[in-house]
C-alpha cells in the first residue's frame, strides 16, 4: 500500500497462472500508519514458515531521524511469519539501524544470512545500498558494513550465479538499471555495462525457478 496498512498476495505454481490477490493488513494496530512499502518475503526451512518483512512509517516512532527522508516518511523495516497464508504472528519491529530504511532484500550466502538495505536518508542525501548479516533469517541483523553502491539507488535483488554473488538495483533517477558482482560479499565490481533489462523495468526481483517453468514462459 503506497498509502495504507496492507501488502498485496497471490501465489501461482508456475508464474503464469496466479490466485486471486488478497490484501494482509500487515499494519492493522497501528492507526497513524502511513505505508507499507516493498514487501519481501523468504522460506524458514528450520521453522517451516515464510518470513515477510517491509518498509513502514509509524509518524513520531523515531523522532531522532524525523526530516531526514522525503517528505513525512521516516522508514523502519517491520515483519510477520505466516505457515499457511491465513493466520499471521504479530507484527514486529524487524531492523532499525538509526536511519531511514527501505527496500531490505536477504541473501543466503556462506552459511549466513545477509540484509541488503537501502539508506533513504535525504538530508543530506545517501540513498545508498548497505548490508548488515546474521546467523539467524529472523536476525537480529547486525555489523552494518560501509556503502556498497552508488547513490540514488533502490529496489535491491541478489543471488548466486556460478561463483559469483550478483546484486542488482534499480538507478531510479538515472532510468536504468545497475548491478554488482563479489565473490566475499566485501569486496564488489560493477556490471552494469554487461547488463540488459526491458526498457522502463522497475524495482524488481530476481529469483531462481526450475529450468521447466522458464521454458514454459517461453
Amino acid at each position: 500500500a503506497w498509502g495504507g496498512k496492507t501488502i498485496g498476495y497471490s501465489s501461482s505454481k508456475d508464474l503464469k497462472n496466479w490466485a486471486p490477490q488478497k490484501a494482509i493488513p500487515v499494519m492493522a494496530d497501528e492507526p497513524t500508519v502511513l505505508n507499507c512499502w516493498a514487501p519481501e518475503i523468504v522460506y524458514d526451512e528450520n521453522k517451516k514458515e515464510f518470513l515477510i518483512f517491509w518498509a513502514t512509517t509509524i509518524p513520531g516512532r523515531f523522532p531522532a531521524t524525523e526530516g531526514k527522508g522525503d517528505d513525512k516518511y521516516n522508514h523502519r523495516m517491520y515483519a510477520t511469519t505466516t505457515k499457511d497464508f491465513e493466520t499471521f504472528t504479530p507484527t514486529r519491529l524487524f531492523y532499525d539501524p538509526g536511519f531511514n530504511v527501505i527496500d531490505a532484500t536477504i541473501l543466503r550466502a556462506e552459511g549466513r544470512f545477509h540484509l541488503i538495505i537501502k539508506d533513504e536518508t535525504r538530508n543530506p542525501a545517501k540513498k545508498h545500498l548497505r548490508i548488515a548479516s546474521s546467523d539467524k533469517i529472523e536476525g537480529p541483523y547486525e555489523n552494518l558494513g560501509p556503502v556498497i553502491s552508488p547513490d540514488w539507488v533502490e529496489g535491491p535483488t541478489a543471488l548466486k550465479v556460478g561463483e559469483d554473488y550478483l546484486l542488482f538495483f534499480d538507478e531510479y533517477t538515472r532510468h536504468r538499471y545497475g548491478a554488482l558482482r563479489s565473490r566475499d560479499l566485501k569486496t564488489w565490481e560493477s556490471i552494469s555495462d554487461k547488463i540488459a533489462f526491458p526498457k522502463g523495468i522497475r524495482h524488481g526481483t530476481a529469483l531462481e525457478v526450475p529450468c521447466a517453468i522458464v521454458e514454459n514462459l517461453k
